[in-house]
């Protein structure tokens, strides 16, 4: 469900928590990425890359663009030209109603890749805004599929990326049919407990970056259950919770309430 990591695409990050700033703007850096020479390559890039295939790679990076909280990577209706991969920071991904209601269809973290919903029809769905001060590198997307012809092992990872993307929508929807809140809340903390510690990060503790509400609208959830349920896992001593931060005190308890949908 979500965003699944295998262990081969688990590795240490660094600066993925760390505080948000408030202003509003991006800028892109002009400094050349090296691919071979990131902390992030075995999250984002397939594993097995020759010397010569990793040099190839180094080009397909212009370069890195840093977009403050708040910020647009990119907005809905916008051409579609580029894949963004994660470095620092995060993200949400969202779509507007015609009467304005904001449905949030995911949260992206270090390591992931963004942009693909571009691919379909050449312009952007949906919109991707940082949720923090964040940083991507830029992937122009002719480059991505000419340097996928000419390296399988990169076409493979590229196919992978967008079945996992496929995958986590089905997620979703099984959560958004059939789950009760209690089941959905704690598929989501479980989630992202998984990909941050795959990132080097606490098994047990985590720093929520988006709001209630935005949880919510992910979730199919109102504001009220959302904070009606983390009150409810606290009072029960599941968790325990100070404003964004969240320690999970009984996993066993919120991996049964999850696992109690399936059965």
């Amino acid at each position: 469900m979500f965003n699944e990591i295998t262990q081969e695409e688990a590795y240490n990050t660094e600066h993925l928590q760390r505080p948000a700033k408030t202003i509003s703007m991006h800028a892109e850096s002009s400094f050349k990425v090296a691919c071979s020479n990131c902390n992030l390559r075995e999250l984002c890039l397939p594993i097995g890359l020759s010397t010569d295939e990793m040099k190839q790679l180094d080009g397909m990076v212009a370069t890195r663009k840093k977009i403050k909280q708040g910020g647009h990577l990119y907005s809905s209706g916008d051409a579609f030209t580029t894949l963004y991969a994660i470095r620092t920071g995060f993200f949400k991904t969202c779509v507007v109603s015609e009467d304005g209601r904001e449905q949030v269809t995911g949260f992206q973290m270090a390591g992931e890749i963004v942009g693909l919903d571009g691919i379909v029809a050449d312009k952007h769905n949906c919109n991707a805004i940082a949720l923090e001060d964040a940083e991507v590198c830029v992937m122009p997307f002719n480059h991505v599929e000419d340097l996928s012809r000419e390296i399988p092992v990169l076409q493979r990872h590229v196919h992978k990326i967008m079945s996992r993307e496929i995958v986590r929508e089905n997620g979703v929807m099984m959560l958004l049919a059939n789950m009760r809140a209690e089941e959905r809340l704690a598929a989501f903390l479980l989630n992202l407990l998984q990909r941050l510690h795959a990132r080097g990060y606490s098994k047990s503790e985590l720093i929520l970056r988006m709001t209630r509400e935005e949880i919510g609208s992910y979730l199919g959830m109102k504001l009220e259950t959302v904070s009606r349920t983390f009150s409810k896992f606290s009072d029960e001593g599941i968790i325990e919770v100070k404003q964004k931060n969240v320690r999970i005190l009984d996993h066993e308890k919120l991996k049964t309430i999850f696992n109690s949908s399936t059965c």
